[in-house]
C-alpha cells in the first residue's frame, strides 16, 4: 500500500502547529524525541521532521510528497510548486525594517543602500519591480542586528507581532507580501499517493471550517423564529425544536467566528435567550 510522505519543520512553532492540525484530523504519529521519520497508526502517512530551509527542494526533488510550510519560504524558494490549502496558522509578514531615526518617505529612499536578509530572491524581486538598486547581504539568522553593528542600513525580514523590530530599534516600513502555512504538494507526486493528500486534505477541510465557526443553541419565542432565522447566517437552515414550554422553540444553527458577536447582539434583540455556544471539532460538507 503506497505511503504519503509529507514533511513538517523541524522544530519552533510551525512545528507544533502542524502535528496539531494532523491530530486534530484524528491522525495518530508514533513520533518519539528527536526522531526525524515518523509513522502514523492509522492512515497511510509517514512525517519527515526537516530543517525549515531544506523543504522547498525536498518537494521539488520528489522526496516528499507534500508539506507544511511557510507560504514566505515557498515564494523564495520554491514559486512553482502547488498550494493546495491555506492552513490559517503561523501568519506573518516579510517587511522591510529600517532604524527608527531613519526618515522613510518610499522605497526610493532604500536605493543604493545595503539590505540584510534570508531571503535574498525575494529581496531583489521586490526592489526590481520598485526600479530600485539594494547592496543585498544574504545572512541566515539574527537579522535585526545587522543595522546596529554596522552591517547594513535597513533589512528585509519576517514580523509577526513586530517585538523584536521594536527591540532592535526598528520599524517597519513596507511590507512586501503576508505568509500563512500552507499545504503544499510535490510535481512529482504519483497518482495514489495523491489520492492518499486528497483524502488528508479532505479532513484537514474540515477541522479549518470547525475552527472557524460557533455551535450556537438559543430558546426562541414561536412567533419571533421568522425574524431569527433571517438574520441567522446558517448553512441551510437552523434546527427548530419545540420546547416543553408552550410557545418556546429550541434553536440550533452555526456561526462563523468573525460575525458572531455581531450576529449574538442581533439575535438578542430579536428576542432570543438562553443563547449557549459550543466550540466544533469537525464540520464536514
Amino acid at each position: 500500500m503506497s505511503t504519503l510522505k509529507i514533511a513538517i519543520q523541524k522544530s519552533g512553532r510551525l512545528n507544533e502547529d502542524s502535528i496539531q492540525i494532523l491530530k486534530d484530523c484524528g491522525i495518530s504519529i508514533n513520533n518519539g524525541n528527536d526522531q526525524l521519520k515518523a509513522s502514523a497508526s492509522n492512515f497511510p502517512l509517514e512525517v519527515l521532521y526537516l530543517r525549515n530551509s531544506d523543504i522547498p527542494q525536498y518537494l521539488i526533488d520528489g522526496v516528499v510528497d507534500a508539506a507544511i510550510v511557510g507560504d514566505n519560504l515557498l515564494v523564495e524558494k520554491g514559486k512553482n510548486i502547488e498550494v493546495a490549502e491555506k492552513l490559517g496558522f503561523s501568519k506573518c509578514k516579510v517587511s522591510v525594517a529600517v532604524p527608527k531615526n531613519f526618515e522613510y518617505n518610499s522605497v526610493k529612499d532604500l536605493d543604493g543602500l545595503r539590505i540584510a536578509t534570508s531571503y535574498p530572491n525575494t529581496v531583489l524581486d521586490f526592489f526590481n519591480s520598485k526600479n530600485v538598486t539594494v547592496d543585498l547581504h544574504q545572512i541566515s539568522g539574527s537579522v535585526e542586528i545587522a543595522p546596529n553593528i554596522g552591517l547594513a542600513d535597513a533589512i528585509v525580514d519576517i514580523v509577526s507581532s513586530g517585538s523584536t523590530l521594536f527591540k532592535n530599534n526598528l520599524k517597519e516600513v513596507e511590507v512586501i507580501f503576508k505568509s500563512e502555512a500552507v499545504l503544499a504538494v510535490s510535481p512529482k507526486i504519483t497518482i495514489e499517493n495523491k489520492a492518499i493528500l486528497d483524502k488528508l486534505q479532505f479532513r484537514i477541510q474540515s477541522v479549518l471550517r470547525a475552527r472557524k465557526s460557533k455551535y450556537i443553541l438559543m430558546n426562541v419565542p414561536n412567533d419571533k423564529i421568522e425574524l431569527i432565522n433571517q438574520i441567522l447566517p446558517v448553512l441551510k437552515s437552523p434546527t427548530v425544536m419545540p420546547l416543553a414550554q408552550e410557545g418556546w422553540s429550541s434553536v440550533h444553527t452555526v456561526i462563523e467566528e468573525d460575525r458572531f458577536w455581531d450576529v449574538i447582539d442581533q439575535l438578542k434583540d430579536a428576542g432570543a435567550e438562553g443563547i449557549l455556544v459550543c466550540p466544533i471539532e469537525k464540520m464536514v460538507l
